[in-house]
């Protein structure tokens, strides 16, 4: 299956929040990153926390990530499907050749509540803000591969499509 990857910059927090808001199809599933706490996986955009130093918002489609630099945030966005060109993203190349991308979905391991690595437990919160067991949460892990050198440069989350959503 081919797969697409895709940079950006944005100048702001409501830039990204705008590009968010875009790329959203739902269930879309948000972590993100400050100094002094990570969100765990919820279901809806931590506010608390938004934007962050760094973030994902990922759902069957793609994978949106972004990190904050000295002026906005850098953005990469992992994709199973081509995205539209007004939203200003470019394609990563290889000295100005084309990557062909190829993706390839597995299952997924996720970290127990009461993982060690993180001090305060880890969160995975349903869309009515409730905690969640991970077994239940619908997460795979899509590998981009270069097809040419068959190096998989990133593995992004993803929502597993084959489960039927209300």
């Amino acid at each position: 299956m081919k797969g697409f990857v895709y940079v950006n910059q944005v100048s702001g927090s409501n830039q990204l929040r705008t590009l968010i808001n875009k790329l959203s199809v739902e269930p879309n599933y948000y972590f993100v990153r400050s100094f002094h706490a990570v969100s765990g996986i919820r279901r809806q955009l931590p506010e608390d926390l938004f934007p962050g130093f760094a973030g994902q918002m990922f759902n069957r489609e793609q994978e949106l990530r972004w990190k904050q630099k000295a002026v906005g945030y850098e953005l990469l966005l992992l994709s199973r499907r081509e995205i539209a060109p007004d939203l200003g993203f470019e394609p990563i190349d290889y000295n100005g050749q084309a990557i062909d991308w190829e993706i390839c979905d597995r299952s997924a391991y996720l970290y127990n509540t009461d993982e060690t690595q993180f001090p305060k437990g880890f969160i995975y919160q349903g869309v009515d803000g409730k905690d969640i067991l991970p077994q239940t949460l619908p997460i795979i892990q899509r590998y981009f591969q270069d097809s040419a050198t068959a190096t998989v440069h990133f593995v992004a989350l993803a929502v597993n499509s084959n489960i039927k959503f209300d």
